[in-house]
């Protein structure tokens, strides 16, 4: 039979949960009216700063509406200011004056209003930020409020990880986290817990948690991540093989004979388990148990040496 030690070592107790790495701010950038995508300036992945054009919409038809209401509202604030000459000389009423007036104040927020309309079909940035999507292609008729970007600004990326709500009790905002991703296998990122959302969603029986990067990483918005939230870690540790640890128990080796001893267990590791009480560190335990194994039984040991 195999027989090791238990040696001391850093034992790491973590919650376990798997997220998706997302922008805490993602704003939508649509045009207000449905028209044609007339010029692209920017695409995904450009940054951009507040106020700059990132696309035009056609908008010849407004063009010409507007030229034409500026027409029609220079035409009436002539006929208005040479109506307010004839009523100095009362050759008008002060009726005939006060409709000339307000035929002229209908016609410049005609104008005011086709400005503004123009001006929509300009697609700025709200702020200063990255574009993280474009849906649409020059000569492409975009509906009304449909979005052509999607800008991620203000804030760093962060995780949204589902936590077990029988593991939240453990969680605190400010625990080191431990992040991985399928994109790149042998990188281990490192996070802090931001917060934690106090509402739970009853069917899946979890809770939200905000996980913040400590570092600037390669990861990209949409990527699932793995997270080990650290609850606890102990420098000088009793360790041994978590295969020697079966229902609570392990398998002493005294004097060439099987005892089966009780433990009290700690941190549990793909690896190593914890032990926090039952052996001691001079202690020589079975590796790996069989159900084959009695009480007292005698056995012919082999040490093993462990790495560590």
């Amino acid at each position: 039979v195999q027989v090791i030690r238990p040696h001391r070592g850093l034992a790491v107790q973590a919650v376990y949960a798997t997220g998706t790495v997302e922008s805490p701010v993602m704003l939508p950038i649509a045009p207000r009216m449905a028209a044609r995508l007339k010029e692209l300036y920017v695409d995904e992945g450009a940054s951009v700063k507040k106020d700059q054009l990132l696309a035009r919409m056609e908008d010849e038809v407004l063009l010409q509406t507007i030229r034409e209401l500026q027409a029609n509202e220079a035409f009436l604030k002539h006929e208005f200011e040479r109506k307010e000459s004839l009523l100095q000389r009362s050759v008008i009423s002060k009726t005939e004056i006060e409709r000339a007036r307000t035929e002229w104040a209908v016609a410049e927020a005609a104008v005011a209003k086709a400005v503004a309309e123009s001006d929509f079909m300009k697609l700025l940035a709200p702020a200063d930020g990255r574009i993280i999507r474009r849906d649409g292609e020059v000569g492409e008729l975009i509906p009304a409020n449909q979005p052509v970007f999607w800008i991620s600004c203000c804030t760093s990326l962060r995780i949204s990880a589902e936590v077990d709500e029988e593991d939240i009790a453990l969680v605190q905002p400010g625990l080191r986290v431990l992040i991985r991703a399928d994109a790149f296998p042998d990188q281990i990122y490192e996070g802090s817990v931001q917060n934690i959302t106090p509402k739970g969603d009853p069917v899946s029986r979890s809770y939200r948690v905000r996980i913040g990067f400590s570092e600037e990483t390669p990861l990209m918005i949409g990527m699932t991540a793995e997270t080990n939230i650290i609850i606890r870690e102990m420098p000088e540790a009793l360790l041994v093989p978590s295969g020697a640890v079966t229902q609570g128990s392990v398998w002493l080796v005294d004097e060439d004979r099987l005892v089966k001893r009780k433990v009290t267990i700690g941190a549990r590791g793909l690896k190593e388990t914890e032990i926090l009480g039952g052996i001691k560190a001079d202690d020589v335990i079975v590796l790996k148990p069989d159900a084959e194994l009695e009480e007292g039984q005698k056995i012919r040991a082999r040490m093993i040496r462990q790495e560590q």
